[in-house]
């Protein structure tokens, strides 16, 4: 993948498989947790739990529907439960087992949506979860986790067990980009900054963050030099850290592997509409299902590449610019 190159980041594993070696690793440490699967862990990796623990592992088959249903019992009967498939069989067809079964008693379920976005290229639309964070998002009390490499996502997985009550963390096919260290210092609901800059600020999740620090890297040629938040945490969204971001660099874009609708993008939007509006952009797939292709042709074709974002945030700067200049 292209991505991350520019930036001189090492290729890491896929979410998926350091999700599932590290719920594999926390078997032990937690000793009521159970996962559950939709005849799909090889790919969401959850058979590496299976291996180690198949007394605390349960196959329901490709029953998506059930899946979560019995994962919400183990939940109510004091079990730390996971549930896992593919992200649009898990958030879609099962979303209303989410919603009474999970969101409603707020039950201590932690769904893992495995496949997720566009990059998962041949596959097709009908495998790419493209709509997840936003039905996750909506069900009260839920907490939504996007890690952008293989140790946040290894990092997210504890913290996700860890907190009281439903999780939802999406993960990805493709081997990603390295964007963190072995052991990285998160917290649900706090953003982390990685790149300084005063003059725009990227927020991005998933696959997106290695490609705003590209970006960033692009528009420093450029002149421009750009903060760069990894929102991990879609919901809550860290409203501190972007009222500061809107506040002293003036220009904010979001970039996310997900529709604009209702994603990543209308979170930011609202933290900073509520107190420091400014000129913003959106980078995401745009009202489309995408088709079949290669990682790297479906992210140039839908727009979800470095390239994109540095235009992106030449055209909130310029509409900043215009702005002052109109006072």
């Amino acid at each position: 993948m292209e991505i991350g190159k520019r930036s001189g980041l090492a290729e890491g594993p896929a979410t998926r498989n350091a999700f599932g070696d590290a719920l594999a690793e926390l078997g032990a440490a937690f000793p009521a947790l159970v996962v559950v699967d939709g005849d799909v862990g090889n790919s969401t990796r959850t058979e590496v739990f299976g291996k180690r623990y198949p007394e605390r592992f349960f196959n329901m088959g490709i029953a998506e529907s059930n899946l979560v249903s019995v994962a919400a019992g183990l939940a109510l009967s004091g079990h730390v439960s996971v549930a896992s498939s593919f992200a649009c069989f898990l958030t879609c067809n099962a979303y209303d087992q989410i919603r009474m079964g999970v969101g409603f008693p707020h039950a201590n379920v932690k769904l893992v949506g495995s496949h997720a976005g566009i990059s998962i290229g041949e596959d097709g639309p009908s495998q790419m979860g493209i709509e997840d964070l936003a039905l996750m998002s909506s069900v009260p009390g839920m907490v939504v986790l996007v890690p952008a490499d293989g140790p946040s996502a290894r990092a997210l997985t504890r913290l996700m067990l860890e907190h009281d009550g439903p999780v939802y963390m999406r993960t990805g096919r493709p081997a990603v980009p390295l964007v963190y260290g072995p052991e990285p210092d998160l917290a649900i609901g706090r953003a982390e900054r990685l790149r300084e800059g005063g003059d725009a600020t990227i927020v991005a999740c998933g696959l997106m963050v290695a490609a705003a620090l590209d970006a960033a890297v692009i528009l420093a040629e450029r002149g421009l030099e750009c903060r760069v938040l990894d929102m991990h945490t879609v919901k809550p969204v860290d409203a501190r850290a972007l009222v500061a971001a809107a506040r002293e660099t003036g220009a904010v874009v979001t970039a996310e592997e997900h529709l604009l609708d209702g994603g990543l993008g209308a979170a930011v939007a609202r933290a900073i509409a509520r107190e420091v509006p400014c000129p913003m952009g959106f980078v995401g797939v745009d009202d489309t299902y995408a088709e079949s292709g290669t990682p790297d042709a479906l992210l140039e074709k839908y727009g979800l590449t470095p390239g994109h974002i540095a235009a992106a945030v030449e055209r909130v700067v310029a509409l900043r610019a215009a702005r002052a200049g109109a006072v």
